[in-house]
């Protein structure tokens, strides 16, 4: 999947030179942070709905919308794929693939996962 990523990444890099006219990437480029900001909500949203629904083939064409508007906004804020990839590695050697990080204090997130991953033990 990340190769799918890397190469959208590099289609919306560059995008940003063409023409908005032209380029539906380029033009949401050009409006600024806070609509891309929005689609990407606007998409993520759609998931949600077609989830609830258990509309599994608008699921898959809205997740694909939603990693479009993900990485448009990636390359918005200066974020290379790569960058988040090495977070994922990151938590994935503190607390396990499956786990996400905590908000709040870093010095509790090692102590919270490892509870956390207890309590899923005992539920096997």
């Amino acid at each position: 999947m990340t190769d799918s990523v890397d190469r959208l990444f590099q289609a919306v890099l560059a995008a940003k030179h063409e023409d908005p006219a032209t380029s539906r990437t380029s033009r949401l480029l050009n409006a600024g942070r806070a609509k891309m900001a929005k689609k990407l909500g606007e998409e993520a949203f759609e998931v949600v709905i077609d989830a609830l629904h258990g509309n599994h083939d608008a699921v898959v064409r809205e997740s694909a919308d939603l990693l479009y508007n993900l990485v448009v906004l990636w390359v918005a804020s200066g974020i290379d794929p790569k960058e988040v990839w090495n977070e994922m590695d990151r938590r994935e050697r503190l607390f396990g693939i499956a786990e996400k990080l905590l908000k709040g204090d870093d010095r509790m997130r090692p102590k919270i996962a490892a509870m956390t991953m207890r309590r899923l033990a005992k539920r096997r």
